[in-house]
């Protein structure tokens, strides 16, 4: 490979779900279920989290827009639900922003991801972040990581008014890089969004694996074959000819 410009998803490729899933987001289903008023047995909880995820990303899937606030708010909507409550405009209200919150805070770059940034920008390639989430996750999630110096752009879905798979997101990141389908690669760690999306669109493109993780929206659409797959940030600019 040797192309003209790398992108990157954000969410699951930059950084690692690790760092906000599981144990990091326990206390936040326990504040949900104290005010939902609800106390399934404990086995449930994460069932009925999994399920009211997957159901609101499927569901979101074929939409070319939407707001990420809309589809976390539907999860949480369909988790209230099925652990026997209901929730209100203002638990929808809170749970955004307590999410928002715990991100923004919690999340950590993959390691090596700044070293990879500095190698790409280094032998003259452009290195841009396009990313399926809003503007008020993203651009406070640049700021903390410290990320905008490392980057030539970054695009979120709010602002190109577009969601991955669609074409939109791709393009306007293309022509913020000013390169052609064929001058890019996509790296991301959704093979429905990223992968399937960057292919049909003529980018090569790199799945990055987070071991036995699965990314948010695994299974919401149909899958994209990637050219290549990588468990390390730091491979990606032996793999490109460059390190």
């Amino acid at each position: 490979m040797s192309p003209r410009a790398v992108l990157f998803d954000f969410g699951g490729t930059l950084f690692s779900y690790r760092s906000v899933q599981g144990a990091a987001f326990h206390p936040l289903l326990r504040e949900s279920l104290a005010r939902l008023q609800v106390a399934p047995e404990a086995r449930e909880v994460g069932r009925a989290w999994r399920r009211a995820s997957g159901d609101a990303f499927r569901a979101f899937h074929e939409r070319p827009y939407y707001l990420h606030k809309e589809l976390f708010q539907d999860t949480f909507r369909r988790f209230a639900a099925l652990v026997g409550g209901e929730a209100s405009a203002d638990d929808l209200e809170w749970f955004h922003d307590a999410q928002r919150d715990l991100v923004v805070q919690g999340f950590e770059l993959r390691p090596g991801c700044v070293e990879m940034l500095r190698a790409l920008r280094g032998a003259g390639l452009h290195a841009a972040i396009v990313s399926n989430i809003d503007d008020d996750y993203l651009l406070p999630m640049l700021e903390r990581a410290g990320l905008g110096p490392h980057l030539d752009a970054w695009t979120s879905s709010e602002a190109a008014r577009s969601c991955k798979p669609h074409a939109a997101i791709f393009e306007r990141a293309l022509g913020l890089a000013c390169a052609s389908a064929g001058e890019a690669v996509f790296v991301g760690d959704s093979p429905e969004h990223d992968i399937a999306g960057a292919r049909r669109l003529g980018l090569r493109t790199i799945l990055i694996r987070d071991g036995e993780l699965e990314n948010p929206g695994a299974g919401a659409g149909e899958a994209g074959t990637p050219d290549h797959v990588v468990e390390d940030l730091r491979e990606i600019p032996v793999l490109l000819g460059v390190g």
